[in-house]
């Protein structure tokens, strides 16, 4: 009932503004579709690239890298709901021209997917 009140019914004031890079930021929703690709200013005047949007892997087979398209994503660990809606996420396993796969890095912080292809 008294949030942000003092004990003695005062008011807390904030000591300065929220920072830019304090604030949160959208959602990150990566799905399947044509290469979209968007880079941001970070902290220091780094850029900072992630995908919206992709097909296309880079699936690791027996060693070698080999670019391969996205079909279908199969399965997701964390939530069974993201699979449904084709949202590539760390972890989630995708069916590939070679065949299943799974992502091993955060397509929402980097600007490619890599993925490593699963035993048949």
């Amino acid at each position: 009932m008294n949030r942000g009140r003092k004990i003695s019914g005062g008011k807390y004031h904030k000591f300065r503004k929220t920072r830019k890079l304090e604030r949160s930021s959208q959602e990150r929703r990566i799905v399947i579709g044509e290469l979209k690709r968007k880079t941001i200013r970070t902290l220091g005047g780094h850029k900072k690239t992630f995908v919206l949007k992709s097909n296309i892997a880079n699936v690791l087979e027996k060693g070698k890298i080999k670019k391969t398209e996205i079909v279908n994503v199969e399965e997701t660990p964390q939530n069974k709901f993201l699979a449904r809606q084709n949202r590539l996420v760390k972890g989630a396993i995708i069916s590939t021209s070679l065949g299943k796969a799974r992502i091993t890095n955060r397509p929402s912080q980097e600007g490619h997917i890599n993925a490593v292809l699963l035993e048949k």
